[in-house]
């Protein structure tokens, strides 16, 4: 037997999270089929010699036990799980642990901050006694982002702590364990303080102000636990010095400025007790943004206008740095880009982001990076020293997450177009899902989060991730009666007290219900469901506020929604972004959507009556849908590829409509010489239906397509990324636009969800997906594929190949699982733990 992950509320050995409730789940391989029982012991010690906590041989839940269990502030705790398989395989997994952070006890520190202008960047230092400490952790919270460090040595991996969050609402600090870091006699602890995005430049195309601050501060508690058994604690305080920061400017859409020779002057005052935070400081609930991987310049481009432009071949989120021996005072100046023109470095589809990086040489050897800002970036044009392309390496940045899906086919391009939805997503999880992480916004648009939601859940773990966006969103909705602002974290105007935009679009705000579903459904863990749950309702109950402000029509037909965002059928208006849907017919479906994912939560969580309420509003709703926009006959009034999908992916209507609706919608696609022009809303459903209803090869059409508008369009003219566009560059290799168009979006990504559950066939029937039905729907036009899927519960594996006229099917089900295996023109087989082929 073995065990694959132990996790603590979807995380790794999670230090100084926030862990209520408490959520241990495994994953187990083993010679059995089914676990029969299994025992978690939870202990102060790694030898279990202090156990404080024993559920005893019993049938739990490897998605997700929960034991009755008070924890103690700052205090490790170390756990296992055994168990038992109907075979009599037994074992014990190794330790994992988890470790609270301050809990309820009140902070002894204060915040504190500069003497200097609120606009100047500066570091902070304190000086202490590390002789005879035996254990040592920090509490810490810096605003806007801050690193940490000990004797000159960065604590821990962690980049842009501690990252992007409502600020108005709640604080996240973050703990850090110091104990092999000290040394004996005077030790100093150090911190380096950037804007980030709290405070200066940062919104919708580049407002100006700052955000949700307008000074920079820190609060930090270091507990040293000493060998005589007694405490020690250095909070911040007056007694802290500060000095201006060799970091002369940062701003996550401009970049930043450095002086190397400001190091050598640095003048130490005391740094002074500044305003307390009014929002609560919360132990973290974001997974750590670290630098996850590190790509070398593929090539050294000398461009038509005389520029040196490094290419590391492949679009991404992150910076360069570079190591250089230059003489004092020379400026090194870094201008980062996602594509060429013309052959030569671009960046006009950036808009007022500057995104750019200076370096001013101290005179001796350095290794250079940023440590306030990112950027999205595949070529960096270099000025002010000569380029040795070994010097310079790219660090990508995202959000800690492991990566849990891998498609592979015959065809290379479908290869890469799954690679690019890949790194579209580790481009745009950076502790928010945002839209783009390179132009003036780089925020947390709540409809490119839903819409990918199911893909990401497939490609990496990402219900950490995903538990902290809906934390942020819980804390914005509450002010709004249940509605969901348009990005999330809300961005604010400072001095004018408000949101810079609106909120509450259809298919946006949505996400309040559709990610909690994708998560319990990926994950099976109910208790994240039961935290979540309230935002579901709450967002129903906005849009039956609304409804009932109308009339009570059971309909949504008032307000502004994006819609269909960025479809071409918009035949009236084609410079509009806009689709040509019906917006009120997009909001009137998701009214039914949501209310019906909300009931089948109630249902999950116990709470008949709502569920009832819930099922009753939805048939309301659909009821209502099929008065306004169908005919008696089926034919739809809003006569679009995405108004026919919605229908029958949301079954909004009666199953005798749904033969002449997957008629029309065939028909569509045909007039359209099978191409979709769908947008934000149709497109991610659109494979799956034609899928579901009979039409496979439709979706493999389409799939297939590698004109414009279609997937490989964009693959064919060299993407490394997904577009925000159809079009975002045209044929002759010229960008479409500058006003909204970004290289590096996640939404239309969502077909790889589509690879996973039609293609290779992988489609969860229980939450966890404890259960699943294997369906793989191949097509002659591609000889293989194939799909592995590390689940909450185990690791699945769905492959075919044709062989001649054959084809031949390997299937892999986990342990304590079992899967309805649905092979084309065969009948349903039900497969236990096991790996198989046919």
């Amino acid at each position: 037997m073995k065990f694959t992950h132990l996790r603590t509320n979807h995380l790794t050995n999670p230090l100084g999270h926030t862990l209520n409730p408490l959520t241990l789940s495994w994953t187990v391989e083993s010679t059995g089929k089914k676990q029969t029982s299994a025992r978690v012991e939870i202990a102060l010690d790694e030898a279990f010699s202090s156990c404080v906590f024993d559920s005893g041989e019993a049938d739990l839940s490897s998605l997700g036990y929960t034991p009755d269990l008070t924890l103690s502030p700052r205090t490790r705790y170390w756990w296992r799980v055994t168990v038992t398989a109907d075979d009599g395989d037994r074992a014990t997994s190794d330790p994992a642990f988890f470790e609270t952070a301050k809990l309820e006890e009140p902070w002894q520190a204060s915040w504190i901050t500069s003497s200097f202008d609120k606009d100047r960047q500066f570091l902070l230092k304190r000086s202490f006694d590390g002789s005879d400490v035996v254990s040592a952790r920090a509490y810490v919270c810096g605003l806007g982002s801050y690193e940490l460090w000990i004797n000159g040595k960065k604590v821990g991996d962690e980049v842009l702590a501690p990252g992007f969050h409502s600020y108005d609402f709640w604080l996240q600090y973050q703990t850090y364990d110091l104990t092999g870091l000290l040394q004996p006699g005077e030790n100093t602890i150090g911190a380096l303080l950037a804007p980030a995005w709290y405070k200066g430049r940062f919104g919708f195309n580049g407002e100006e102000g700052d955000r949700y601050g307008d000074t920079m501060k820190f609060i930090a508690e270091l507990h040293l636990q000493m060998a005589d058994g007694s405490e020690q604690v250095i909070c911040t305080d007056d007694s802290w010095l500060c000095a201006p920061s060799f970091v002369t400017f940062s701003n996550i859409y401009d970049g930043e400025k450095q002086d190397a020779r400001l190091l050598e002057q640095l003048e130490w005052t005391p740094a002074r007790p500044c305003e307390a935070e009014k929002s609560p400081l919360t132990a973290r609930y974001s997974p750590r943004i670290l630098i996850t991987e590190t790509l070398k310049p593929e090539k050294v481009l000398h461009t038509p206008a005389g520029e040196t432009v490094l290419d590391f071949g492949q679009n991404m989120t992150g910076w360069v740095e570079f190591d250089c021996d230059l003489p004092a005072g020379t400026r090194v100046h870094l201008g980062f880009g996602e594509l060429l023109q013309e052959n030569n470095f671009y960046r006009e589809n950036l808009r007022s982001a500057k995104a750019e990086f200076e370096y001013i040489s101290a005179g001796k050897p350095d290794h250079v990076r940023p440590y306030g800002t990112f950027f999205g970036f595949r070529y960096v044009k270099v000025e002010g020293m000569e380029v040795d392309p070994a010097a310079f390496t790219a660090c990508v940045i995202h959000s800690e997450m492991d990566r849990t899906g891998w498609i592979e086919t015959a065809d290379l391009r479908l290869n890469r177009l799954y690679l690019n939805a890949l790194w579209g997503q580790r481009s745009n999880f950076l502790d928010v899902p945002t839209d783009c992480p390179q132009r003036d916004e780089r925020m947390g648009w709540t409809g490119d989060a839903q819409i990918f939601a199911g893909t990401a859940c497939f490609n990496m773990d990402a219900a950490a991730f995903y538990s902290k966006f809906m934390e942020d969103l819980r804390h914005e909705q509450e002010p709004l009666d249940g509605g969901v602002p348009y990005v999330i974290p809300v961005i604010k105007d400072l001095k004018a007290g408000k949101a810079l935009l609106g909120h509450s679009s259809c298919a946006w705000g949505d996400v309040a219900c559709v990610l909690p579903w994708q998560l319990y459904q990926h994950y099976g863990d109910k208790e994240l469901l039961r935290r979540h749950y309230p935002a579901m309702k709450g967002w129903v109950h906005y849009i039956r506020t609304q409804d009932e402000k109308d009339g009570g029509k059971r309909l949504w037909q008032t307000g502004f929604h994006f819609a269909d965002w960025l479809a071409l059928d918009n035949y009236k208006d084609p410079k509009s972004s806009l689709g040509g849907t019906d917006s009120y017919y997009v909001a009137s479906a998701y009214y039914a959507y949501s209310a019906s994912l909300t009931a089948k939560a109630a249902r999950a969580l116990g709470e008949t009556e709502d569920a009832a309420r819930y099922e009753q509003l939805e048939k309301e709703v659909k009821a209502a849908i099929t008065r306004e926009y169908f005919t008696p006959g089926g034919k739809c009034a809003v006569d679009t590829q995405t108004a026919l999908v919605l229908a029958l992916y949301m079954d909004l209507v009666p199953e005798e409509y749904r033969p002449r609706i997957i008629h029309d919608l065939r028909q569509k696609l045909q007039e359209n010489y099978m191409h979709l022009n769908t947008g934000f809303v149709g497109t991610p459903y659109l494979c799956p239906t034609l899928s579901e209803n009979g039409a496979p090869e439709d979706a493999y059409t389409l799939l297939f397509n590698d004109d414009y508008p279609s997937w490989l369009y964009e693959v064919k003219m060299g993407a490394t990324t997904i577009w925000e566009r159809w079009n975002s560059v045209l044929p002759d290799g010229k960008i479409s636009g500058t006003d909204m168009n970004s290289m590096n979006h996640s939404a239309y990504g969502s077909i790889v969800e589509w690879m996973y559950r039609y293609m290779c066939g992988l489609q969860p029937t229980a939450p966890g997906c404890t259960s699943m039905r294997i369906a793989p729907m191949p097509d002659p036009r591609m000889r293989s594929a194939r799909a592995v899927y590390d689940s909450a519960a185990g690791r699945y594996e769905s492959a075919w190949a044709y062989d001649g006229d054959e084809v031949r099917y390997t299937v892999t089900v986990p342990f304590n699982c079992e899967a309805e295996l649905l092979l084309p023109g065969k009948k349903p087989v039900t497969l236990s733990a096991g790996t198989y082929r046919f």
